[in-house]
């Protein structure tokens, strides 16, 4: 009986997963979605089975699986060790990216809320200055890190909860329908526009399943708890922006790098606005600071499994990883001077592009295992049938993502990529079973 009061019931583990997903990948949506207008909901409607696809499927792959490492230990199944690299890689190089998009989005709300026109330089530095700030207050150690995330996240939540319940009564359908293609767009240039930044909302999904020990009856509970979050999440996303497009003109949020504020200001009072922005910064904020920690733990993780260099295992006395964190900093900061452009929000689109191209490396590479690894694990013939449908449509809507990035994402994700497999070239030789046996 003891054991069971410390697992989790589904319940829990599918809010978990939900606000695992929402962070801060939400705040800018509408202001890219505005681009396509409000037929953006189709793209919605598209991302929402790709996203329900990858989610069951790496839900079955977490309860499969007798590989270590997340994504890599999927892709090992199929790819060997070049997989698990490859995926452990594109995969940290995602999570290095977003951050950077992150901090963006940190630094257009707080700029909307102290009322300040940054040029492209000063959003670069502004950026720089907050991935260095949230580096250097997560060198107390990972306790003070996971404590104030768990309450940050909150500063997004309330504000897209409030907005999807009683923004109807601001609600005006004429407005909505004048924004269904203001651009002018073909139906199949429209849907693909807003692909990527809704798969980069759902970004996280694949970490659901990475609490499966920690759940009740996991084999049943894991892939309610996937499914369950990641529809919970399409709703209160779709909701929210469709409701804040019959809200605000949509000029107006094309030209917004603080959507939510905007927003808010329009339905009660400027100094509504100004406090959802401000929850938005500490929210972002307190993002930020828990991804900083985690991708240095993910690149502590690579270098363990030998994949990365060993400086990034180095640990200080209260087990911060500082030297990482410090390396990681400087490669957000050349990234945050390299991809500075006209508008605030064209910089942060460029990161999530680049985001999403990495971020579906691992995807693809872990659906191309799933018939392997059920085949190794010895899984019911039935039950496999389904779940390599599934996988096969997720890989399928992957390769979409991948297309609707554009080809700017694509060429620099590529380049990313490839020089992974020269990075792999460099430690290969430890897994090479004559080396082995020499050592």
């Amino acid at each position: 009986m003891g054991v069971k009061k410390d697992k989790m019931s589904v319940t829990q583990l599918t809010i978990i997963t939900a606000i695992n997903m929402m962070g801060s990948g939400i705040i800018m949506l509408p202001t890219k979605l505005a681009e396509v207008g409000t037929m953006s909901i189709l793209s919605w409607v598209v991302t929402v089975l790709g996203a329900l696809a990858l989610a069951y499927s790496f839900a079955q792959c977490g309860m499969f699986t007798r590989k270590n490492g997340g994504m890599g230990g999927y892709a090992e199944y199929s790819f060997g060790k070049a997989g698990s690299f490859m995926a452990n890689y594109t995969y940290s190089v995602s999570l290095l990216i977003a951050n950077a998009a992150i901090a963006i989005s940190a630094v257009g709300y707080a700029s909307v809320l102290m009322g300040m026109e940054l040029s492209p330089l000063a959003v670069g530095l502004w950026t720089i200055f907050t991935l260095w700030l949230a580096t250097v207050l997560n060198f107390g150690g990972a306790r003070i890190t996971g404590r104030l995330s768990s309450f940050t996240v909150w500063g997004v939540i309330i504000p897209v909860f409030i907005i999807s319940i009683f923004g109807w009564f601001w609600f005006s359908g004429d407005l909505y329908i004048k924004s269904w293609n203001p651009h002018h767009l073909s139906f199949f240039t429209g849907v693909s526009d807003s692909i990527a930044i809704t798969l980069w909302a759902f970004l996280g999904l694949e970490s659901a399943a990475a609490n499966m020990d920690a759940v009740e009856n996991p084999k049943k509970n894991v892939p309610i708890a996937c499914l369950g979050g990641t529809i919970g999440v399409a709703i209160i996303y779709i909701v929210s922006t469709n409701v804040m497009a019959g809200i605000v003109p949509n000029l107006d949020l094309l030209h917004s790098n603080a959507p939510f504020g905007l927003a808010f200001a329009l339905m009660f009072n400027p100094l509504a606005g100004k406090i959802v922005m401000g929850l938005m910064v500490i929210s972002c904020f307190g993002s930020l600071l828990g991804w900083q920690f985690t991708i240095a733990q993910v690149f502590k993780g690579g270098a363990e499994e030998g994949y990365f260099p060993k400086v990034f295992e180095k640990l200080t006395g209260n087990g911060v990883p500082l030297l990482g964190m410090l390396i990681i900093t400087i490669i957000q900061s050349l990234l945050s001077l390299m991809t500075i452009s006209p508008t605030l929000a064209k910089q942060f689109y460029i990161l999530v592009n680049l985001a999403v191209v990495t971020n579906v490396i691992p995807y693809l590479l872990s659906m191309a295992s799933v018939k392997v690894m059920q085949k190794e694990e010895h899984v019911n013939e039935h039950k496999s049938k389904i779940t390599n449908i599934i996988a096969m449509i997720a890989s399928i809507y992957s390769l979409y993502a991948l297309y609707t990035a554009g080809f700017e994402a694509m060429m620099y994700g590529s380049i990313v990529t490839f020089a992974g497999w020269t990075l792999y070239g460099i430690v290969s030789y430890k897994y090479n079973k004559d080396y082995e046996e020499v050592k």
